[in-house]
């Protein structure tokens, strides 16, 4: 057995409207949101009396997804320290492949208020890469392929 592919991966956010504005700018499409109202949800999380809103953002033309969800009970758990560098444990950020590194960042600064983590830099003659710090200090990685 091998693994089929990524399916998504899922963000906890407090203010669903301004994430997903921030991946909608990044170029993603939303396919769905609306409250999660299955009672097995609560069996597959580990949580009791759960209510919560989702999103569900698709990659254009591709199978990759970023589910976002908003907790209104229990509430969500804040991570310490909030805006966490880049060698703390756990999930740091999400990458995608975009067309245009420069106008992808600027972009998302003029409407969505992101900003650069670092610098964006040129791996050898293959890639142009960056990470960029969105709403709620989700950060994404950029990869532009050169040639």
């Amino acid at each position: 057995m091998t693994v089929q592919r990524l399916d998504n991966v899922l963000i906890v956010v407090d203010d669903l409207d301004s994430v997903i504005a921030f991946f909608v700018e990044l170029g993603l499409e939303l396919e769905g949101r609306g409250p999660l109202e299955w009672p097995g949800a609560e069996l597959v999380i580990g949580l009791r009396d759960v209510r919560q809103d989702v999103a569900m953002l698709r990659v254009p033309g591709g199978q990759g997804r970023v589910e976002l969800a908003k907790f209104h009970r229990p509430e969500a758990v804040v991570p310490e320290p909030h805006d966490a560098p880049a060698n703390t444990l756990g999930l740091r950020r999400v990458m995608f492949a975009v067309d245009d590194v420069d106008d992808v960042v600027a972009r998302l600064r003029d409407r969505g208020g992101a900003e650069l983590v670092g610098e964006i830099v040129q791996y050898e003659n293959v890639y142009r890469l960056c990470y960029v710090r969105g709403p709620e200090n989700i950060v994404v990685g950029l990869a532009e392929q050169l040639g």
